[in-house]
This record gives C-alpha cells, structure tokens and sequence, in this order.
C-alpha cells in the first residue's frame, strides 16, 4: 500500500537535522526548520486511508519514504508502531528514534534529513516540485 503526497522544495531546506525528516502543508520554511525537506504538500497524515494506516501500526511493517525532485531521488527504510497516529492536518515526520506523535509516519529510520541525497536537497533547495511516496509492507 503507498500514499503519495505533492509539494515543493524551498530556499531554506537544508536537510541538516539528525533524527528527524519532515514534510508540510506550509507554504513557507524559516532557516531554523533544518528537518524540513518539502512545503505546501497537498495532503498530510490525517488525509491517508484508514487501511494504510492500520498497515502502518503493525511494529514488524517496513515503511519506506521515497523522495523524487528535480530528477532525483532517494529512500529510507524505517517501521511501524501501534502507537502511530496519523492524525496531523500539517505535517508527516519520519524519526530515526522511538518517539511518536500525532506527526510521526515512522519510526527507527535508517537515517534523518542529513542523509538524504545532496544532488536531491539541491533541487529541493531550488524549489523543485517534489513527490513523497510513502509505502507500507
């Protein structure tokens, strides 16, 4: 099962943070949201299907998030949680650690925004038109 989710790039994405990834509704970013890899996304946690997110609250379920811009691309590989709740109308948050909030979409990813890809952080930066997948197994 996969979401699929639209945005953009933005000057400010830095893709610096080391535990956490982020993708948001806003249509703007300040320099402090270092986490942040994309804006003004047409949908967030709380809009995904209620079976996806069942899936997704099995602990033994692979997530993987693929991020597609400006010819790039680049996944990660985290888990599920039963405590996952998709309830977020702003933002989807992938974290290398074990904390879930309404935000989280996986846990114990294999690495934060400061992994991703720097051709691919790049394009984000120049705003490029992003596709989020996020798929559940």
């Amino acid at each position: 099962m996969e979401e699929v989710i639209r945005a953009r790039g933005h000057e400010h994405v830095s893709a610096a943070h080391a535990s956490t990834f982020e993708v948001t509704t806003d249509d703007y970013l300040t320099p402090a949201g270092d986490c942040i890899l994309a804006v003004d996304a047409d949908r967030a946690p709380a809009d995904f299907d209620p079976a996806f997110v069942e899936a997704c609250r099995d602990a033994s379920a692979a997530i993987t998030v693929t991020v597609e811009a400006g010819g790039h691309r680049d996944s990660v590989v985290g888990r599920g949680d039963p405590d996952l709740e998709f309830a977020s109308e702003r933002s989807a948050v992938g974290r290398t650690s074990e904390y879930v909030d309404e935000r989280t979409v996986l846990v114990g990813a294999a690495f934060a925004a400061e992994g991703f890809d720097r051709d691919l952080v790049a394009a984000l930066a120049d705003g490029a038109e992003a596709t989020v997948t996020i798929t559940v197994e």
